[in-house]
């Protein structure tokens, strides 16, 4: 019977470690397999780019071929993607149209939008085609269609058209529920990011701010789909008020939102009519496999380095984070654009809401000594604001999204008190020994005394100064003149380009050209970075990583961003330059 039991139990084993072994073994052939250059895809004559509009819209998402194999729980979509397929599709000449099918879009900023769509209205311009389908359009996703020369819906779908708002939640009783208060220090009667902490509702401040900036990028929504659907704002406007969600589809039709009802199969009529295509499968091509036909133009006068900077600002990447902005990278990134040769330009793509003071402050001085060696133009995208426009001030000129949220010249310090907690609630007590009054500073134990709470603020008001101070520099204002606009005030990119915070209206394409030039280059390549690490570095911790945030997204909606604000509050330095809240745009 013990033999037996051996048997079996080294059996067994020798099968695990024989599973594990193939598992592995398959995971590594399959990274070898994906790593490989693919061959260039050909592009039959009288095709079509697809455009799925399906996801979360990020600024750039990393090839992930493992999940597009095991498919992907939450989608995400790379606006960089979608630009460059727009532009080459443009381009060449066996692509005739773009056929755009509406899906769930979300999670977009209202510029990086209107980027989207202000391309494909470029694209237009060379008599290309563009077709919108979509079951049901989010408000998001029917202001770029509504570029198109038609929109198609479901004859059972919806189109959303309710204006736009902004929710911000308030975490203040819930944190006295559980024994926390938050010893908040701040400069700018707008910089309300503490306000969730301190508060039940909006002040009055940070009401007059949001309700301007959201006013401002509802007109120009209201514009641009009057001018493409041929209607007037006002129309438009009352559609928004009367709810136009819940409209039977041929009223939509009636009011002009749309052209033409029909199911996908109809779709695909019309697309064969337009592509010439009788029989067999229609030439639809995807935006990666566009974007592996199209060569890469080196140009002979040296090239433009296009620089991505999005996410949160910290000092130092942590082991979860998502998307951030690594000073320490970043600095390390662009010193070595500044010593490349080769490269005559740098465009640096600015889409953050901001973050650590510090780190901000280290990315500033270098795009400074960037600036010294060569042109520097900062394109803004969703928003560059607090320390995001730290970062950007420094450049040669700023290119801002009219709906681009921006400024927030402020500064806070955010540090909570556990102590009735620690106390109260879980009945611990301490008792402390020290050498000189403030040696225990900072501890959760207690709440910061009079002096300590003194020295905070002017620590804060030093910081804001320096901020002030970096401003007027860059941008060639007087000290009195920044003052004026900071605050901690929010503005959109028109406000700002009004205010002088930035220079002209426009995208990535329009930050090239003007970095062009002021290089004085006409035949240029683009060279984008930082390149991001192959897709199998660490892919167990990826996979675990991502599978958790998944989870949470899907759960918690658009709640999941102000939630995960109050983790990040554990890991936040002293001094903060960072977007009054989360913008949790409901559109």
């Amino acid at each position: 019977m013990k033999d037996f039991v051996k048997y079996l139990l080294a059996t067994l084993c020798g099968f695990f470690i024989a599973g594990l072994c193939l598992f592995v073994g398959g995971i590594l052939s399959l990274a070898c397999v994906m790593s490989a250059e693919p061959s260039a895809p050909s592009i039959q004559p009288h095709s079509a780019l697809r455009l799925t509009l399906n996801g979360e819209l990020l600024e750039d998402t990393p090839d992930d071929p493992l999940g597009e194999l095991l498919g992907s729980s939450y989608p995400t979509l790379s606006q960089k993607s979608i630009l460059s397929a727009i532009r080459a599709a443009k381009e060449n000449a066996d692509i005739e149209g773009i056929y755009i099918e509406a899906q769930d879009l979300f999670g977009a900023a209202p510029a990086m939008l209107r980027e989207i769509r202000e391309a494909l209205a470029d694209f237009k311009e060379s008599g290309k085609y563009i077709i919108a389908y979509g079951d049901h359009y989010t408000q998001g996703c029917y202001y770029v269609c509504s570029v198109a020369d038609r929109i198609i819906l479901n004859p059972q779908g919806q189109v959303n058209w309710c204006g736009m708002a902004s929710q911000p939640m308030f975490y203040k009783d819930l944190l006295e529920k559980v024994g926390v208060r938050m010893q908040v220090f701040k400069v700018g009667s707008y910089k309300s990011a503490v306000e969730p902490f301190t508060a039940t509702e909006m002040s009055e401040a940070n009401r007059e701010q949001v309700t301007s900036y959201l006013n401002d990028i509802w007109r120009t929504m209201l514009a641009d789909v009057a001018e493409s659907r041929h209607l007037d704002t006002a129309r438009l406007n009352a559609y928004a008020d009367s709810m136009l969600t819940f409209s039977p589809a041929e009223e939509l039709v009636a009011k002009g939102m749309v052209d033409t009802l029909c199911h996908i199969d109809g779709v695909s009529r019309l697309l064969r009519d337009k592509t010439g295509k009788t029989e067999g499968m229609l030439p639809l091509v995807t935006v990666k496999e566009l974007a592996a036909a199209t060569p890469q133009s080196k140009g002979k006068d040296g090239k433009i380095a296009i620089y991505n900077a999005y996410g949160d600002i910290v000092e130092k990447r942590a082991e979860w984070d998502g998307d951030v902005i690594d000073a320490e990278k970043v600095c390390r990134d662009l010193k070595a654009l500044r010593e490349n040769e080769a490269v005559k330009a740098v465009v640096l793509r600015v889409n953050s809401g901001g973050g650590s003071a510090y780190a901000s402050e280290q990315i500033w001085h270098e795009v400074k000594l960037l600036r010294e060696a060569k042109p520097v133009v900062v394109s803004m995208g969703g928003m560059a604001a607090s320390g995001g426009y730290y970062i950007s001030c420094a450049a040669d000129y700023i290119v801002a999204e009219p709906t681009t949220l921006t400024g927030s010249i402020g500064i806070f310090g955010l540090i909570p008190d556990a102590s009735e907690l620690l106390r109260e609630k879980l009945g611990l007590h301490f008792d402390v020994v020290k050498t000189n009054a403030h040696a225990d500073f900072g501890t959760p134990s207690r709440p910061f005394n009079p002096s300590e709470a003194r020295m905070m603020q002017g620590y804060i008001q030093r910081g804001y100064e320096l901020f002030i101070g970096r401003v007027a520099e860059g941008r060639k204002m007087e000290t009195d003149e920044v003052k004026q606009l900071a605050e901690g005030r929010v503005w959109t990119g028109r406000q700002a380009v009004e205010n002088g915070l930035a220079d002209a209206q426009g995208g990535l394409q329009t930050a090239i050209r003007e970095a062009a030039r002021r290089a004085k280059l006409e035949n240029y390549g683009t060279e984008y970075g930082p390149a991001p690490a192959p897709w199998y570095e660490n892919l167990f911790g990826n996979i675990q990583k991502d599978y958790l945030n998944s989870s949470l997204r899907e759960t918690l909606g658009s709640y999941y961003a102000p939630l995960m604000n109050l983790e990040r509050i554990r890991h936040m330095d002293f001094l903060q330059a960072r977007m009054p809240y989360e913008p949790n745009f409901i559109n």
